[in-house]
């Protein structure tokens, strides 16, 4: 039997909300599943995402294929980091002080990605007062 962690779509039309489910691959999407081990909630700024990082874990150890958009949500999360060195055999401590510095990489990551947003806006309100006092028509951006 084919394994696969994959979603099941719920949520109106247009408002879509996930489970992120192991299921076998011959069932159809919103089908029967074997278990739940999370959800994904796209439509929020910044998107939520709630995953049972062990029992991914325990269905990876026993061949569960994840789809490419679960895999893109375990990477986010860093779970797909530990799992590759579990893959590849290294101790608790050692994966416990990699997945610390992922984090810490995410952190600075996020850092600089609001002040570079936040130099963009002040750039546009510049840029818009020197427009005003030229006397031209503000642009209507939005």
């Amino acid at each position: 039997m084919a394994v696969k962690i994959r979603l099941q779509r719920f949520g109106k039309k247009k408002q879509p909300f996930y489970r992120i489910v192991v299921a076998d691959s011959r069932e159809p999407r919103d089908g029967k599943y074997i278990e739940s081990v999370g959800w994904y909630n796209p439509i929020p700024e910044p998107m939520q995402v709630e995953i049972k990082e062990d029992r991914v874990i325990h269905w990876l150890k026993r061949g569960a294929i994840p789809t490419d958009t679960v895999k893109a949500l375990l990477r986010r999360k860093g779970i797909w980091l530990k799992w590759s060195l579990i893959k590849q055999g290294k101790d608790e401590s050692f994966i416990q002080s990699e997945y610390e510095k992922w984090l810490q990489l995410q952190v600075d990551r996020e850092k600089r990605e609001k002040e570079r947003k936040e130099r963009r806006r002040s750039r546009k309100k510049e840029k818009g007062k020197e427009s005003v006092e030229q006397g031209e028509a503000p642009s209507q951006e939005g």
